[in-house]
This record gives structure tokens, sequence and C-alpha cells, in this order.
């Protein structure tokens, strides 16, 4: 008696198998098959982010009692050569963040438009950078990953 349910459970067991494993094949043809787009197309690859390390220190908003920002960014790109572009020219990017830092005012880094600017000339001065050097458009958007003002 125990033996035939053994052999049933096992039986029952390889079968319970069999008909989850078939749904797994017909997943990863779906799966195919939207990634190629409707056109046969093969979708872009995912973005890549790069976070900007070290953090920006930077004192800011010229005489008077000293202000500090501290920034953390990070830069979405869409290719890995524009993912190199900056990791090479990092040392010009730093450089004309620190100077894009430290020429802002309360106003601008107070508000809310203000840091959205900021953002907007720090993305434009990438591309820019990236787009002179090396001449390649993969640079998509820049991310605050931390920021925080002393005043």
């Amino acid at each position: 008696m125990i033996p035939q349910v053994f052999k049933l459970v096992c039986v029952l067991f390889c079968l319970g198998l069999g008909v989850y494993s078939v749904p797994g094949f017909a997943e990863d043809e779906v799966a195919e098959e939207a990634a190629e787009g409707e056109e046969g197309e093969a979708a872009p690859p995912p973005a890549i982010y790069l976070p900007i390390k070290p953090s920006f220190v930077v004192n800011y908003g010229g005489k008077g009692r000293l202000k500090y920002i501290k920034a953390e960014l990070s830069v979405r790109l869409a290719s890995t050569e524009a993912a190199n572009s900056v990791r090479h020219h990092l040392p010009l990017i730093r450089n004309n963040l620190v100077m894009l830092f430290s020429s802002q005012t309360d106003e601008s880094v107070n508000s809310q438009d203000g840091q959205e600017a900021l953002r907007q000339a720090i993305l434009a001065e990438i591309q820019e950078i990236v787009m002179t050097e090396d001449a390649i458009e993969g640079v998509m958007d820049v991310f605050f990953t931390t920021f925080f003002v002393q005043r």
C-alpha cells in the first residue's frame, strides 16, 4: 500500500512540474517579442547611471558670511561611450561645475525653481563638454542625489 501511494505521489509531482514548466517557455518568448518592439527593432539599452564622486562642497554667494553648498550628482547616460566620455573628462566637468555652484546666489539655491534651473545648467554644461571633446550625444539627464545649503 505504501509503495503504491509513494509512486502515485511521485507521478503527480512530476506531472505538476511539467505543467508549471511549460508557461516559463511561453513567458520567455513573449519577453523576447516585446524586446524586439512592434517593427522587429531591438529595444534601446537601459540607461546607465554614473555617480559623480566625490560630492561637491563649494562656498557661494560672494562677500560676507561664508555659505556652502554640498551636492551629490548622478548622470543618466544612454550608452557606454557616453559614460566613458564623462569618466575621461571628469576633471574638466568637475572644474566647470565647481565654478557653476560657486556663482549661485541665495535666491537661486533657496527656491525649487532655482534648484531646477541649476540642475538644467549642470546638464547643459556636461552635454556641452562631452559634445565638444568627443562628439557624443548620450548625456540624458542629471539628478541631485543630495543637495544641502548652509547659510
